[in-house]
C-alpha cells in the first residue's frame, strides 16, 4: 500500500522539481485510429513513470510529458507528428511508436536522422528486427515471430486442424499473419485462405464471402480491434460465415466484446502480457493513481517501463543526447551478466535513482518482467485468454 500511496502522490508531482532541468519526452501513440481504446492507458501508465521519478527528488532531470497522436496506420501522419516533437518541443526520447507501419516510418526519417531514442511498447512487426536503427530503437513488447508460434500451439492445443486468416493491411497485419501461419503449418495445420482486409471500410461482406468460401474450423483475425478486425467479426457473424474466431493481440480490448456481445463469446488468443510479480504491482498503482489507469489493458505496463528505460539510462549516463544514453539502455534493462544488479519494480524508479547515483548496478524488471534480447527486443510473456460473459479471462502464461 505505500508504493501505491507514493506512486499516487507522483502523479500529483508531474512537474517536478523545479531545480531539476526539464527534459521533454514524447508520447507517440494512437489516440485516434484503431487502437483508440488502448491509448489512453498507454499514455496515463508513462505519464505515472515520469511523475515518480519527478516525485522522488533523486533525478537529475525534470521529465515533461509531450503527448502526439500517431493515428496508428498513417505514416505521414505520425512522421509529421513526430517531426513536431522533435523539432518544435525538442523531446529527449520517445515512448513509441504504437504501430509498426508508423513506428518503421518515424525511425528511418525522424530518430535515426536526429539521432532520437524510441522505445516502443507496442511495434511487433518482425521487419523491425532488421530495420537499420543506429543503436537507437528498442521495444518492450515482443516481437511477432514468438506471437506466431504461440498461436500455432494454443490452435494445435484446441485441436484445430485448419483456419481462414485475414490480416489488417498493414505493416503489422501482414508480419503477424506470416508468422501464425508458417507456425500453424510447421504444426501440421491448414490455412485456407491468407487475405488482407483495409481499416475504415463500411462494409466487409466481399472480404468474409471469400473467407466463407475458402472454410476453415475458425476465423484468425490479425486486425484491430477498433476497425476492421471488428468489422470482419461482426460481418461474420451477421451472415453466419463463422461463429468462432482466433485473437491476437491487435484484437484484446474491452471495447471488442463490448462491440460485439455475447456472440464473441468461446472465441479466443493471446496477447503480450507478464505475470511478473511487477504486474500485480503496476495494475494495483494504477487503480490508486490521481489519473486512474488499467495496467492490465495491452501494453499498458509495456509503456511504463519503455518510460522507465528512458529516464533511467539518461541517469546512469548523465546525458540527454540519445546518441549518448542509447548505450545504457541495455544495461539498465538486464543488468550486470553476474546477476548482481538490483532488482527495480513498478513504484521502485526513485530507489532507482538513488542506486545509479551512488553508482551501484540495477537491472530494471519493471511491470513486464523486462529482459531485452538482441538488438534491443522484449523475449516477452504471452496471456492465453478465453472470451466468457464478456471478458477476456486468462487461461494461463506462456
Amino acid at each position: 500500500m505505500k508504493k501505491i500511496l507514493l506512486a499516487s502522490a507522483a502523479v500529483a508531482a508531474l512537474a517536478g522539481a523545479a531545480s531539476a532541468e526539464d527534459v521533454k519526452l514524447g508520447i507517440l501513440i494512437g489516440f485516434t485510429g484503431p487502437i483508440e481504446s488502448l491509448t489512453g492507458h498507454m499514455a496515463a501508465a508513462a505519464e505515472l513513470a515520469m511523475a515518480e521519478a519527478n516525485a522522488s527528488g533523486k533525478s537529475p532531470f525534470n521529465f515533461v510529458s509531450v503527448r502526439a497522436d500517431s493515428t496508428c496506420v498513417d505514416a505521414a501522419a505520425a512522421q509529421a507528428a513526430a517531426e513536431r516533437l522533435v523539432t518544435a518541443e525538442g523531446v529527449k526520447g520517445i515512448i513509441g511508436g504504437d504501430c509498426s507501419g508508423v513506428t518503421r516510418a518515424v525511425l528511418q526519417n525522424v530518430a535515426r536522422p536526429n539521432g532520437i531514442v524510441m522505445v516502443s511498447p507496442s511495434a511487433t512487426s518482425p521487419a523491425l528486427t532488421a530495420d537499420e536503427d543506429d543503436g537507437l530503437f528498442f521495444r518492450t513488447a515482443p516481437s511477432d515471430a514468438r506471437e506466431g508460434e504461440v498461436m500455432g500451439d494454443i490452435l494445435v492445443e484446441k485441436g484445430v486442424k485448419s483456419i481462414a486468416l485475414t490480416y489488417s493491411n498493414s505493416d503489422y497485419g501482414k508480419g503477424l499473419a506470416e508468422s501464425i501461419a508458417a507456425a500453424f503449418t510447421a504444426k501440421g495445420g491448414t490455412v485456407t485462405i491468407n487475405a488482407a482486409h483495409d481499416d475504415g471500410k463500411a462494409d466487409y461482406s466481399a472480404e468474409v464471402a471469400a473467407l466463407a468460401s475458402a472454410g476453415g474450423d475458425l476465423l484468425v483475425v490479425a486486425g484491430y480491434l477498433d476497425q476492421g478486425g471488428k468489422g470482419i467479426i461482426q460481418a461474420s457473424l451477421d451472415s453466419g460465415a463463422f461463429s468462432q474466431f482466433g485473437l491476437p493481440g491487435g484484437m484484446v480490448g474491452d471495447s471488442l466484446p463490448l462491440a460485439i456481445g455475447p456472440a464473441l463469446d468461446g472465441s479466443y488468443g493471446q496477447v503480450a502480457q507478464s505475470d511478473s510479480p511487477g504486474a500485480a504491482t503496476l495494475t494495483d498503482i494504477g487503480k490508486a493513481a490521481a489519473t486512474p489507469f488499467d495496467a492490465t489493458s495491452p501494453y499498458t505496463m509495456e509503456s511504463y517501463d519503455a518510460a522507465a528505460l528512458i529516464m533511467l539510462a539518461m541517469a546512469a549516463s548523465g546525458s540527454t543526447d540519445g546518441k549518448v544514453y542509447k548505450d545504457k539502455l541495455l544495461e539498465i534493462a538486464n543488468g550486470p551478466a553476474d546477476g548482481s544488479g538490483v532488482a527495480i519494480m513498478p513504484g521502485e524508479i526513485g530507489k532507482a535513482l538513488e542506486l545509479i547515483a551512488a553508482g551501484t548496478a540495477i537491472n530494471y524488471e519493471g511491470a513486464s518482467g523486462v529482459n531485452l534480447i538482441g538488438p534491443g527486443e522484449s523475449a516477452g510473456r504471452y496471456r492465453q485468454f478465453e472470451i466468457k460473459d464478456g471478458k477476456y479471462e486468462t487461461v494461463t502464461f506462456r
